[in-house]
């Protein structure tokens, strides 16, 4: 998978262009004064392209093997979900 990096300024002048790139399976990288600040990537990558993507760019490191699942951490040993418990507390108000 080949990858172009472009500018903010650049991409806004010639947005079409580097969509057409995208549409073509290309990822563009957009850097704002030298520093990657974002990615345009292709939308029908897979799960695998994606990984891949990201691990050929630096961003993660991945052996191209299945991974592992984690091992549960807390147990919710109530009748009450765990989303309806965060709800509740980003609800509460401290303050009268």
């Amino acid at each position: 998978m080949s990858e172009l990096t472009v500018g903010v300024r650049e991409l806004k002048a010639r947005l079409s262009e580097y969509l057409r790139h995208v549409k073509s399976g290309q990822t563009v990288v957009i850097t704002d004064r030298g520093v990657p600040v974002g990615r345009i990537i292709p939308s029908g990558q897979s799960v695998e392209e994606k990984m891949l993507a990201l691990a050929d760019s630096g961003f993660l490191s991945w052996s191209g093997g299945k991974m592992e699942p984690i091992e549960t951490i807390a147990v919710n040993r109530g009748d009450r979900l765990i989303s309806d418990l965060i709800v509740e507390d980003r609800d509460f108000d401290p303050l009268p």
